[in-house]
């Protein structure tokens, strides 16, 4: 099928024969559904090269790995535009087409590093194949209901306090910034969101953040002090034996003014190698896609931009995942295309997979004339003191706190800031 024959295959979409409201939206809906099928169907294959594949930390050789890779991308959890669920606020939108792409993003790397904190990097997901329990736990974080901690109603409601309306999209640090909120009312999962500020990761605010002491130490509101390092932890030196709370990592960065820069491209790259890796949030204005990889100087991205009917937990308690995976080849974009606002994410579990990341980005970002993002040991005098985030004194669940929008203001937990522009 020729180019111009698979556009006209979208444009004529049978819009013109919505009879009323309720079925103008409907076509709308399944124009951008049936758009993404169209267009994938029709993907270029990959081609035939010695070059390696890096997906999310991992490699594969595209010449003999290549249903391995394939495999590897579909485990990954895949959240798309949704139609049909319960309207967010009460009278809001039941979709999110058309602005819910960032978010549904969003959502897909806070997935990945639930999957490294459960199950690890290393799990692989079969179709119609029995998965352990915290798999579909993880899996019902997301579904768009107002009680699930990151659905999309969640996510949309905390956004208003990030200055955004409900409906109105979202930028890669916004996402970040709403995430960081919300976890702090999973105690399941009980992560520690840092996002970055300026431009520049602070050691030792990740470290007074992660480091906590088991609840069975005598005084469990105090923390170990900074000088307490991995080593004398395990060789009991001590008397403070401080747990480490798993770490999402992200950092916002500006790569350009109105594209990215050359000069960072390898930088990027590098990124998708790190073991720690959760991949990238980014695309183009208004059009958010997850990278998660990357073949020679083309991004490797799976992309939100198709609407589904909203699923929900069956009468046993589990749900149906067929719809939360992408099982067709996965999309590719030029690396200069991109858009040069994005964020970076990375897991790190333990103490020691945050130290060999750091390790890591002053071998290979930091070596950069002019570097990505900047790596610092101690903060910065002329910033505001660091004070990890806490949840806030309510007698509510999260879910029930910010199911009004009058209450979002207390949960602004530090002054909003602009990334600095390249």
């Amino acid at each position: 099928m020729s180019q111009g024959s698979l556009r006209a295959s979208v444009v004529k979409l049978p819009v013109e024969l919505a009879q009323d409201d309720s079925w103008r939206m409907e076509s709308v809906l399944s124009k951008y559904e049936n758009q993404i099928t169209i267009f994938t169907e029709y993907l270029e294959e990959y081609p035939n090269t010695d070059e390696l594949v890096w997906i999310l930390g991992k490699q594969h050789l595209l010449k003999t790995e290549k249903s391995k890779l394939l495999s590897d991308i579909s485990a990954r959890l895949w959240f798309t535009y949704r139609r049909k669920f319960s309207p967010i606020g009460g009278t809001g939108p039941s979709s999110d087409a058309g602005w819910g792409c960032m978010l549904r993003c969003g959502q897909m790397m806070l997935a990945q590093a639930l999957i490294c904190r459960h199950l690890g990097r290393d799990w692989s997901w079969e179709k119609q194949k029995e998965q352990p329990k915290e798999y579909q736990r993880i899996l019902q974080c997301f579904l768009d209901r107002k009680d699930c901690c990151y659905s999309i109603h969640q996510m949309a409601q905390m956004g208003v306090g990030e200055g955004k309306s409900i409906g109105e999209w979202f930028g890669p640090n916004t996402v970040a910034q709403v995430l960081k909120k919300l976890a702090l009312f999973d105690e399941w999962n009980s992560l520690a969101v840092y996002v970055s500020m300026d431009n520049t990761v602070v050691i030792e605010d990740i470290k007074k953040m992660c480091r906590v002491l088991p609840l069975s130490a005598d005084t469990p509101g105090d923390r170990p002090p900074d000088s307490l390092t991995a080593s004398n932890q395990s060789k009991g030196t001590s008397a403070y034996c401080p747990a480490w709370k798993p770490l999402l990592l992200i950092v916002p960065l500006r790569l350009g003014i109105n594209q990215i820069n050359p000069v960072y491209v390898d930088a990027f790259k590098e990124c998708f190698k790190m073991p720690q890796s959760l991949g990238a949030l980014g695309g183009k204005p208004n059009n958010a896609y997850y990278f998660i990889g990357f073949l020679g100087d083309e991004l490797i991205f799976l992309d939100p931009h198709t609407t589904q009917t909203f699923v929900d937990t069956e009468e046993n308690g589990t749900v149906n995942d067929q719809t939360f995976h992408c099982l067709q080849s996965p999309q590719r974009m030029n690396i200069l295309n991109l858009d040069p606002s994005v964020a970076l994410g990375f897991f790190c579990k333990e103490e020691k997979d945050f130290d060999n990341w750091c390790s890591l980005v002053q071998k290979e970002i930091l070596k950069e004339n002019l570097r990505m993002f900047e790596l610092v040991q101690k903060h910065p005098s002329h910033w505001p003191p660091f004070i990890p985030p806490a949840k806030p004194e309510v007698t509510t669940t999260g879910a029930e706190f910010i199911d009004s929008n009058e209450q979002l203001e207390e949960l602004d937990l530090e002054e909003d800031f602009e990334i600095l522009s390249v």
